[in-house]
């Protein structure tokens, strides 16, 4: 098969290679999967705006988010287990990112470590914090991904319980994965995938495992974790946080407007409209679709970024005509390091990046900032006509 041209194509090759645990896990949303499928197609409802006979030359995709050059305005988002589409995974992703010009964000659930990522990059990444009730931990955690030098903080704040994924319980998802019949059966099926894990030491969540009280092997991680996420997090916790971190701060997880005015007052730099793509509360509207009432809350306040739901260049463009000036990409970048490794993860941008780039030309523009509202196909409502005057 030639080279892959879309992410559903990348979609596609990441199922027959990864094994389905850990593919379900990246393709799957909570109890009736609703909210995640509707983040993809209410970006299908929007239309763009065809404009011809305008200079397309000297085209530039360059942006900033919170102040960092970009190369586009798309960063790679924070994902669980990302070390087990493919070994290594997080390291790979954050290279891949780092040569392509945008943000990498490395998740608290991460396999590779801070510092393992670290190791293996030459400038810096982001971090993503889940807040545990054990606060010497975060403490901890967020002392280490300054002594790492990640330049921006994530605080993910709709994580306090965790949704149910049906698919994730019928599998009995594990890292590493758990040796029963099943298990091994999925495994022995996808042996490129089982070598290249063999090649590794890194196979459960790097960031916990030696780092927490009383998690030092593999029996004591799974109770801890099934115990830490905090019911209780509130505003107060984003002002000590903040305080602790002392540097740029993204809150994500934001889909209401008060919320977002909330966000906007702690004196956060970001602000990212994210439903967890779909994997926390079931039944929530889509990402996309609540993107321009936040817009509009919080107006020049705070920086609007999205997550959830962009399959595609156009999907970005969208994105930035209807306010965010950045965007991110979970499930794209995960299917082209199933797929293919770093090399899939710099195919996934690529792709997002000459449809991003085509559809900008197409649209009249020549410089992504400049893209806003103007280039959105606003369909005029459907006059009915009156009834014909019966006859004098």
């Amino acid at each position: 098969m030639g080279t892959p041209l879309t992410i559903a194509e990348l979609k596609a090759r990441a199922r027959r290679r990864v094994p389905k645990m850990f593919f379900d896990y990246a393709d799957s949303g909570a109890w009736t999967e609703g909210t995640y499928k509707a983040n993809e197609a209410d970006f299908a409802a929007i239309k763009l705006r065809q404009r011809v006979l305008v200079d397309m030359t000297n085209r530039s995709l360059q942006s900033t988010m919170i102040g960092e050059t970009v190369s586009m305005p798309v960063a790679l988002a924070p994902t669980g287990l990302t070390g087990m589409q493919h070994a290594d995974g997080e390291i790979l992703a954050a290279q891949a990112a780092e040569a392509f010009g945008v943000p990498f964000t490395l998740s608290t659930m991460s396999i590779c470590s801070i510092e393992d990522v670290a190791a293996h990059t030459t400038k810096p990444f982001w971090f993503q914090l889940y807040v545990m009730k054990d606060r010497t931990f975060v403490a901890s955690l967020i002392s280490r991904a300054k002594a790492a030098g990640c330049s921006a903080l994530v605080l993910t704040l709709d994580l306090q319980i965790l949704g149910q994924r049906h698919k994730d319980i019928r599998n009995g998802l594990s890292a590493p994965p758990k040796f029963t019949p099943k298990h091994v059966w999925q495994v022995a099926t996808r042996p490129f995938w089982a070598w290249e894990m063999t090649q590794t030491k890194r196979h459960s969540f790097g960031n916990i495992v030696g780092h927490a009280k009383g998690v030092g092997d593999l029996s004591s991680l799974s109770s801890w974790t099934a115990e830490q996420f905090d019911p209780r997090l509130s505003w107060s916790d984003v002002a000590w946080i903040k305080e602790q971190w002392g540097g740029k701060l993204i809150l994500k997880g934001i889909m209401d407007p008060e919320d977002a005015r909330r966000a906007a007052d702690t004196g956060a730099d970001a602000i990212i409209v994210s439903n967890h793509g779909g994997r926390q509360l079931d039944g929530a509207p889509s990402s996309i679709s609540v993107l321009p009432e936040i817009v509009q809350a919080v107006g020049d306040s705070i920086e609007v970024h999205l997550d959830g739901g962009i399959r595609s260049g156009q999907d970005v463009m969208k994105a930035l005509c209807l306010g965010a000036k950045g965007t991110y990409i979970g499930r794209p970048f995960l299917y082209g390091l199933g797929a293919y490794g770093k090399r899939g993860v710099t195919m996934a941008l690529d792709i997002i990046r000459k449809e991003l780039d085509i559809t900008m030309a197409l649209c009249g523009k020549r410089d992504i900032r400049e893209a806003g509202p103007d280039l959105l196909h606003h369909r005029l409502p459907v006059v009915e006509a009156e009834p014909a005057r019966p006859s004098q």
